[in-house]
């Protein structure tokens, strides 16, 4: 099951106490204290890795708690510190403190990592409490507690496009033609219930990554359906590709289905209007699609492709657009 998104509870270890100790051998009666200081706690460590495609593994565990340091001894000898506690999520993971609503890291790229939760300081055992005026101290502290929270961790998928449309837009049949991803496809609504990605290799030189984003319908910036599980993946695509239907399943209106969408993913997020956008009519075979591409060419401003993932008609006009936008972009 795919999980972008799971709520844990953190706590950095407890760092262990300080002892108080007299040094006690034959012959040296005043030998002095000799209590170690306590270890540090480890802390808990979220890292970006390779390889990690969700947040699935984290799914069935909600508490996550380092080592506590090992206590000072007699002899000075100080208390081991405890083990850090690593955390691997996919790059593309929003680390967000649950109880401040505040977004702690963005882990947009393999290998950064955050000490989410530090472990606490060992305590001073009471040889660090001697002085010249304080030769016998029994002082001693104990270890300060580590950090505790509650994150949420948000996995938004990092692709240099987006498949946006309608349910039964084509948006799955276009990954799967023009890269060697393999999405569930069928003939009814809502096949696709989370992100795939594919990559589309353009020549020797030039490739990009594609997101079959799963399809919206109106309410989605509210939550309606899998809205927000559904629109935060839009959010790291560079150019997003609109698919149109021409001949809805529903017996909507085509132009009226593009413009809900967009009105979904402007009310989400307003910085996203800005966003590059190229208008692909899908199933370029059907009689209706050079209707609805003439529609679209009088009522937009960008000049819209006709395209068909199944002859293949305009898929090479659809990924020369992609890599213009791509390469204005950057």
């Amino acid at each position: 099951m795919f999980v972008d998104r799971v709520q844990i509870e953190i706590h950095g270890g407890r760092g262990g106490n300080g002892c108080s100790s007299f040094r006690r051998e034959r012959y040296l009666p005043r030998g002095g204290p000799d209590g170690g200081d306590g270890g540090h706690g480890g802390s808990v460590i979220i890292v970006a890795s390779a390889g990690i495609n969700d947040l699935g593994a984290l799914a069935q565990r909600k508490l996550w708690k380092a080592e506590r340091g090992k206590h000072g001894q007699g002899s000075n000898r100080h208390g081991r510190s405890g083990p850090d506690l690593t955390i691997e999520v996919p790059a593309g993971t929003v680390i967000v403190d649950a109880k401040h609503d505040l977004v702690m890291r963005d882990m947009s790229t393999t290998g950064d990592q955050l000490v989410a939760a530090r472990g606490g300081k060992g305590g001073k055992g009471n040889v660090g409490f001697k002085s010249s005026t304080n030769r016998t101290p029994r002082e001693w502290t104990p270890g300060d507690g580590g950090e505790s929270k509650r994150i949420i961790l948000e996995l938004k998928s990092i692709a240099d496009v987006g498949l946006i449309g309608k349910p039964n837009a084509g948006k799955s049949t276009m990954l799967s033609r023009l890269s060697h991803a393999r999405p569930e496809i069928a003939a009814y609504p809502f096949t696709t219930k989370h992100p795939h990605l594919g990559r589309v290799q353009v020549d020797m030189d030039r490739s990009f990554v594609m997101a079959d984003i799963p399809g919206l319908i109106e309410g989605a910036h509210e939550g309606v359906g899998l809205g927000h599980e559904f629109l935060r993946h839009i959010q790291r695509s560079g150019v997003l590709v609109h698919l149109v239907e021409p001949f809805p399943m529903d017996g909507t209106d085509a132009f009226e289905n593009y413009h809900s969408i967009r009105q979904e993913i402007v009310l989400y997020d307003p910085e996203l209007e800005t966003r590059p956008e190229i208008i692909a009519i899908t199933k370029a075979e059907l009689p209706e699609a050079a209707d609805l591409h003439a529609e679209f060419s009088d009522r937009v401003e960008s000049t819209p492709l006709l395209v068909s993932a199944v002859t293949g008609q305009g898929l090479r006009d659809l990924v020369n657009a992609i890599c213009q936008q791509l390469h204005t972009a950057n």
